[in-house]
């Protein structure tokens, strides 16, 4: 990992990406949605403080543990002045985010146990929905794997995150 001299304290995009592991297009789309900002030179060149360092790591954790980008931008956006997210911060809003987490993690285990026959009434098994789902009753509340679609949309009324 390449060190930065303490006495640097604005990064180009190619410090910031080398750095931080993020490419640089994903540094790019982390500022069009408002993660990370930068100022620009006279030349037009972008410039990150030192903190933005701290800030994708936050996001690219955020993410790993599958946080929608509209979420994380949320948490950073309740921070008084827009500062860097310190340790603190991580441990109030991961303890927000578990119930999600949980929830999510309980949906993967029942469509891991219901994959080899059910397709959550899509429909692959006639003879199982002949029992769970007899007449195609689901099929009324529109198409695909009505058991196993999540309901996002209170969450994210334009159904994207990032």
């Amino acid at each position: 990992m390449p060190q930065l001299p303490y006495k640097v304290h604005e990064l180009t995009v190619g410090q910031l990406s080398a750095r931080s592991g993020a490419a640089v297009s994903a540094l790019h789309f982390y500022e069009s949605k408002g993660l990370i900002s930068s100022t620009r030179t006279a030349g037009n060149q972008r410039r990150y403080t030192r903190d933005a360092l701290r800030r994708v790591a936050f996001v690219r954790a955020a993410q790993r543990v599958g946080i929608p980008l509209a979420v994380i931008r949320d948490a950073l956006a309740e921070l008084p002045d827009e500062r860097t997210p310190n340790r603190d911060d991580w441990a109030r809003l991961s303890q927000v985010w578990r119930s999600e987490l949980d929830e999510r993690i309980s949906q993967l285990v029942e469509l891991r146990d219901r994959l080899t026959d059910c397709i959550g009434c899509g429909c692959l098994s006639m003879q199982t929905c002949a029992l769970s789902n007899p007449y195609d009753n689901l099929g009324e509340q529109g198409p695909g794997a009505r058991r196993l679609r999540v309901d996002r949309s209170a969450k994210d009324p334009g159904g994207t995150d990032g």
